[in-house]
């Protein structure tokens, strides 16, 4: 979902991430609280003085954000589930969550967290603005006060919202997941829903780029893309981890691979191999012993002159940890090792022997037949309380 997020700080042993793109929203509320909001809360305020109050606002609405995911990560730690990080974007904040839950009534205390948080920090605040306006303190910290109590309440009732994977969302599937058993299905409809909710929000910013306030359109329609991204991505990734759940690299690899042994020049590895049987990732083998892989990628960097006289031991990349796996390791594991590595394909290794060649596209392959087949169910584990 994110780019490259920045660690910020740890709480309560969560990492805080920001991302890039945070800056835009924190740029955005700055400059339209000084200009706006705080000079009409607060009669004389000055430049200076409500640039400063904007800011506070914006580091509140920062800790806001951080307070409400830090709701849904305690309780999610509670159920046992791991908490990669919270990270802060240009849309709000999200928890990141290693697994799904495993019952509806734990997803549903997880996404009702963090609405719950938002509104007893909003009633807090209000209750603090009501006690500073009877003891006749500054109009500013009113001011502040009274914006950190709205944003809270707007950032509990949007979140409730019942578009996936907002936590509105989360729960209309949960209450699916309970009544069907089935997580897939119940995440299926729950996308539909959402994509309903997305496709408003940019016919609403599109209807509003006509409109006066024309330019508050185009953030309606960039949070509908959004929302439609991410419940699609989220659907997609629960399809993927549900189709190989208890599944193996030894169940899913390629056995038997073609392959090169080091003296073979790239002229015969291309010709022989790469062209003659359509691969594009070669082991290189002496012997018995696995020394490594030879790929297209290096070929590109070797001109086609001296392919004749180039040999594969001369560009292999060796075996090692970073680009091998080992038979028992789960497809699940493996997935996520792409996803986080950027590396597509693997050597499968038995003490310094070939045993086979893994790569995405068998990972994809594999759910594709079992999607086709109807095979993928999300009922593993239990919808019903726990």
């Amino acid at each position: 979902m994110f780019g490259n997020p920045v660690r910020a700080f740890e709480i309560l042993g969560f990492q805080v991430k920001v991302d890039a793109s945070w800056l835009i929203i924190a740029a955005l509320l700055v400059w339209t609280l000084s200009s706006g909001y705080f000079p009409q809360e607060v009669a004389g305020l000055g430049q200076a003085d409500a640039v400063v109050l904007s800011v506070a606002a914006m580091l509140g609405f920062f800790a806001s954000l951080i307070l409400h995911e830090l709701a849904h990560s305690l309780v999610a730690r509670r159920f046992g589930l791991r908490v990669g990080s919270i990270t802060l974007f240009i849309f709000g904040g999200v928890a990141e969550l290693d697994e799904e839950p495993a019952s509806a009534r734990s997803e549903v205390l997880i996404a009702l967290a963090g609405p719950v948080a938002s509104l007893v920090l909003a009633a807090l605040l209000w209750v603090a603005m009501q006690m500073d306006r009877a003891a006749d303190l500054s109009p500013a910290l009113r001011a502040l006060l009274g914006y950190l109590a709205g944003i809270n309440l707007v950032l509990a009732v949007f979140n409730l919202l019942p578009a996936f994977p907002m936590d509105g969302g989360r729960v209309l599937r949960a209450t699916l997941w309970a009544r069907s058993g089935d997580l897939v299905e119940a995440t299926r409809i729950a996308v539909r829903v959402a994509a309903m909710f997305a496709y408003a929000l940019v016919a609403l910013g599109i209807l509003s780029l006509f409109s006066p306030a024309g330019a508050g359109g185009f953030w309606f329609a960039l949070i509908g893309i959004y929302l439609l991204l991410a419940a699609q991505t989220t659907y997609a990734q629960l399809m993927m981890h549900t189709a190989l759940k208890g599944r193996t690299v030894r169940d899913l690899m390629t056995r038997a691979p073609v392959t090169t042994p080091p003296e073979a020049t790239l002229a015969d590895v291309v010709d022989n191999v790469m062209l003659a049987h359509a691969r594009s990732f070669v082991p290189v083998v002496e012997g018995d012993h696995l020394l490594g892989y030879v790929d297209s990628g290096m070929l590109t960097t070797i001109t086609r002159e001296n392919w004749a006289d180039t040999h594969a031991a001369d560009i292999f990349e060796p075996l090692s940890p970073d680009n091998s796996v080992q038979q028992d390791v789960t497809a699940d594991a493996l997935l996520d090792r792409i996803a986080r590595t950027g590396r597509r394909k693997f050597l499968v290794a038995d003490q310094g022997q070939l045993v086979g060649v893994i790569s995405l596209t068998d990972l994809v392959s594999s759910i594709g037949v079992m999607a086709a087949l109807g095979g993928i169910r999300g009922n593993q584990g239990t919808a019903r309380d726990r």
